[in-house]
This record gives structure tokens, C-alpha cells and sequence, in this order.
């Protein structure tokens, strides 16, 4: 992978993170409040700029010359857990189907294996390098 790929993948994320966060607070607003789907449309925003932090973070960690497979395990976690998972929310929120709703757990589960393989990379004998003693 290209030296900064992360940090640029996280970036991009936060923007649409950001974008999408507006559009529902105010282009879609009273549509939202109309279904009840505002609160979902949310905290799809929200994880999704979690994601996107992480996504730079692992990005850092690259950046440093001291990741591995832990780590671009975790930022493809982030990436395809946090799609899923606020995407699943946001069409959720826009089309009101329902059965979106069983999707999103499986998007949950990839952000949980983001976090743990991001911890395994930051405890790798490679990432303690950087830390002082």
C-alpha cells in the first residue's frame, strides 16, 4: 500500500462522515423526525466519524514504518464495518425498510474486530518501538 493510504482513507471518511451528518440534521431533517428515524440517521453520523478517527490512527501507525498485518487488518475492518454499519443507518433512515436494521450488527462486529486488531498492532513488538521508555 502507498505511504499515507490510510491517512488519506481516513480523511475522505471523516469528510463523508461530516456531509452526511449535516444532510441529515438539516436536508433531511424534518423527514427524519416524520418516521422516527432521526436518532438511527445519528448515530450512524456519529459511528461513522468514530471510524473515520480510527482510520487515521491506523493510518499513523503506518505512517511510522512499524505496522503489520494487524494493522491493515484493522483499517479494512474500520473501513468495511464502519460502510456497513452506518450505511445500513442511513438507508435505514432514508427508506425506512426495516430489514436494513439486521445488517447493521454485522457492521458492528467488523468495528469490534477493527478495535481489536488496531490494539494487537499497537502492542506489536514493531509499535512499541516508537514508544519512549
Amino acid at each position: 500500500m502507498r505511504e499515507g493510504f490510510w491517512v488519506q482513507v481516513g480523511a475522505a471518511w471523516g469528510f463523508l462522515a461530516v456531509a452526511m451528518g449535516a444532510f441529515g440534521a438539516h436536508g433531511l431533517k424534518g423527514r427524519l423526525e416524520e418516521t422516527g428515524q432521526l436518532a438511527n440517521f445519528q448515530t450512524g453520523a456519529q459511528y461513522h466519524m468514530y471510524s473515520a478517527l480510527a482510520i487515521v490512527a491506523v493510518g499513523l501507525l503506518a505512517l511510522s514504518g512499524r505496522s503489520g498485518a494487524a494493522a491493515s487488518a484493522s483499517g479494512w475492518a474500520f473501513l468495511l464495518g464502519s460502510a456497513i454499519f452506518s450505511g445500513s443507518l442511513y438507508l435505514l433512515g432514508v427508506t425506512g425498510l426495516r430489514w436494513l436494521g439486521a445488517i447493521t450488527p454485522i457492521g458492528g462486529v467488523l468495528l469490534l474486530a477493527g478495535w481489536v486488531a488496531l490494539a494487537v498492532a499497537a502492542g506489536s513488538p514493531q509499535a512499541k518501538a516508537l514508544l519512549p521508555e
